[in-house]
């Protein structure tokens, strides 16, 4: 009955079928429970996110995101005191360039995938490779983290990604039905509670790192606290924007300026007065052909900040949603408004064909044609990417694996490519896909080509468009590239000089520049050194006043080639750095500012077959610095069975016994669930800093911590 609820009514008929449902259930006093009636929204399913488990969250356990669900856990600030908070906070700052949005239509993308808060609520990652992830950031400005909870968080994962790549990301207050009424009665009671619960809700973005909140009253207000709400609205947008330059406050088109739920679908006088207060409104989805332009000439010189709402179920959705989006899409960018495209998750949840990562990029596609790129990088250096999605199915470091399990961490993603979408099925052309199953340079990602040309032939396809500004300092260009002889890969990088004129520079190996050096500016040879099966190519060049402006992949064959040749090349890794960083190595990494690191909430368990648990929250710091410099660290662990606990290098001994933990994106993590043999006297903890420019520091040069076992007693496992 959900289902069906969920794929062909719209949120009003929703709403229409819950009154009568309530008003029947109190007159004849049935037993039916309306959970099974209806759903609480148009999201049909019960979240996922109720299946969070039932903790204590003062206590130590692995750390989760999750959403506050009542006013008076808002009001007491008791977020603060979890055990999770300081694992929450998003650590990658927002592009310096995106604090203001851009003024043209933009491109609004809200999350709501089976609730919210499924695999990407394990903040230190989890298993499930097959995890939702999104990897086309370069297709919007704004990602809003949706659920049906009071107050929705952003899991951190969404946050760091989202701003690598330049994309404000904002979280959700709701209130729905009657229980929604209720808070809201309680919360507009005066000017002063109202002003009150903004600064909660502004409190926790900026402490969290995140960017704004999407404001969605699902419920009727009654009208005399409509002068309350409006103060919430204006008195969160003040306090934010003057503590996160550049935030957001949405509102949703849902309740009017009377108090009445009535969803406008349009710009009207009964929802104005809302975004006037605001940076933007959400409009409900089920708009006709005509309400673009409408809405377009209501707002006037905001008509960007208006976000028509698409559903990608295509629940009463102009144009159907689903593979049609694009009818939406093409006009709403006709009558220069903005988009706001609800559940793209719909390609994930419904198992669209043939899997997900092709239906994904199939669909995304379609936002591509009809809106087009909205976000450049790289703009800064160091630029680097290796390509990874944030799910994969081994952990590498320079070529060596340290894991070869399943993982799922978007926090993990790297910059990603502008891969162009090609379906056709076709072997005699190169085929190009980010392959998380072949082998990795670094993290758990790459980028594969495949397919036939003939000898003499080559194949480009894009890979970044950055908007990279270059002075008179060198800059020094590396890539990593897993292949056989007779497939080779260069990188062509483009760019526009101060006239405007458009340039190109081939970067290969000194075997074939001569080939091609009537087709471009200049052919520059790298250096080359194997490094675990892979070969690391490197440059330098100078393009004072330029602009680079795309970076791409150059396929091409040795003279001397087969024709038709089956063409197979790995690539691992692309990184830019100007002079100074260039020359910087792994080891200066770390500053010479002393690391602290230590060891709370220390339990041991006692497993089964002679092996004991040990569960320890790990946190570090560099005395001399207030916050982390590092964007990511790699936790080891190494087992100490001698009665010699005295330090020694890691290394001494081969590195399978020192064994790779996981990733921590703030300077602590907890490690859940350690098994160790019963003769083990300790176990040595190692935490290595990695750099914004891929680089990392020696395990040996890195803090360390031993923990002895000896002493410790074992705790009850549950």
């Amino acid at each position: 009955m959900r289902e069906l609820l969920r794929a062909y009514f719209s949120r009003r008929t929703l709403v229409s079928l819950y009154n009568l449902f309530f008003t029947l259930s109190r007159k004849l006093l049935t037993s039916f429970p309306l959970s099974l009636l209806m759903p609480k929204s148009n999201d049909g399913d019960v979240a996922e996110s109720e299946a969070v488990p039932l903790l204590d969250l003062a206590k130590p356990s692995l750390p989760i995101s999750f959403p506050i669900k009542a006013l008076q856990d808002l009001k007491s600030r008791s977020y603060f005191d979890s055990f999770h908070f300081q694992f929450n906070r998003s650590t990658v700052p927002l592009r310096r360039d995106s604090d203001d949005l851009p003024n043209r239509p933009r491109v609004l993308v809200c999350h709501d995938m089976k609730g919210g808060y499924v695999d990407d609520k394990w903040v230190q990652g989890c298993k499930n490779d097959a995890g939702f992830a999104i990897w086309h950031w370069y297709l919007m400005d704004i990602f809003v983290y949706f659920s049906h909870s009071l107050v929705t968080l952003p899991p951190p994962c969404w946050t760091n990604t989202a701003h690598r790549h330049g994309v404000k990301v904002l979280g959700t207050f709701i209130t729905e039905w009657d229980e929604g009424k209720a808070t809201c009665k309680e919360m507009l009671a005066t000017k002063e509670s109202a002003q009150m619960y903004a600064e909660r809700l502004a409190e926790l973005a900026t402490a969290l790192g995140f960017d704004g909140w999407l404001i969605n009253i699902e419920n009727e207000v009654d009208e005399e606290q409509i002068p309350n709400m409006k103060e919430f609205v204006s008195h969160l947008k003040k306090v934010l924007h003057l503590s996160t330059p550049g935030a957001l406050v949405i509102w949703y088109d849902s309740v009017t300026v009377h108090g009445n739920l009535q969803w406008q679908d349009q710009l009207t006088e009964l929802n104005k007065p809302f975004f006037d207060l605001c940076d933007g409104i959400f409009m409900n989805y089920t708009w006709k052909e005509s309400y673009p332009k409408l809405s377009a000439e209501v707002a006037g010189d905001r008509k960007f900040d208006v976000y028509m709402g698409i559903d990608v179920f295509g629940r009463g959705s102009f144009g159907g949603g689903q593979w049609t989006v694009n009818a939406a899409l093409d006009l709403l960018k006709k009558n220069n408004v903005s988009a706001a495209i609800f559940a793209p998750g719909w390609v994930y949840e419904t198992a669209q064909p043939p899997n997900f990562h092709s239906a994904q990029n199939k669909w995304w596609s379609l936002v591509e044609k009809s809106w087009g790129i909205v976000q450049t990088y790289p703009q800064v250096l160091p630029f680097y990417s290796d390509f990874n999605q944030g799910f994969g199915y081994h952990v590498s470091l320079e070529g060596r694996q340290l894991s070869d399990a399943p993982w799922y961490n978007i926090s993990c993603q790297s910059l990603q490519p502008l891969l162009e979408f090609n379906e056709e099925d076709n072997k005699d052309i190169i085929h190009v896909t980010v392959d998380a199953r072949e082998a990795s340079f670094n993290g758990g990602g790459n980028i594969a080509f495949r397919g036939k040309f003939k000898g003499d032939a080559y194949f480009t396809t894009r890979l970044f468009k950055p908007h990279l500004q270059l002075s008179s300092s060198p800059i020094t260009i590396s890539y990593s590239v897993k292949s056989d002889e007779t497939s080779k890969l260069g990188i062509l990088l483009s760019f526009s000089s101060p006239s405007q004129e458009t340039k190109s520079i081939l970067v290969a190996p000194q075997d074939s520049i001569r080939r091609f050096n009537d087709m471009f500016l200049q052919c520059l040879a790298t250096s080359a050194q194997t490094v675990s099966e892979w070969t690391v190519h490197e440059t330098s060049l100078v393009m004072d006043g330029h602009t680079l402006t795309e970076i791409s992949a150059f396929c091409y064959r040795p003279d001397n080639s087969t024709k038709s040749a089956e063409y197979v090349a790995l690539l691992g890794h692309i990184s830019i750095k100007d002079h100074v960083q260039s020359q910087q190595k792994p080891e200066t990494l770390l500053p010479a500012s002393p690391w602290v690191i230590e060891a709370h909430n220390i339990a041991l368990v006692q497993g089964n077959s002679g092996f004991k648990s040990l569960r320890v929250k790990l946190e570090w710091r560099q005395k001399d610095l207030e916050d982390s410099a590092f964007p990511k660290y790699n936790v080891y662990a190494e087992n100490v069975k001698s009665t010699d606990l005295r330090s020694r290098k890691v290394l001494e001994k081969p590195i399978s016994e020192t064994v790779f933990v996981g990733v921590a994106h703030v300077p602590a993590y907890y490690v859940g669930e350690l098994m160790v043999e019963s003769d083990v006297k300790g176990v040595r903890f190692v935490v290595q800093a990695c750099g914004k420019d891929g680089s990392w520091a020696k395990l040996d040069d890195s803090p360390k911590l031993l923990v002895e076992l000896e002493g410790l007693s074992f705790k009850d496992s549950s």
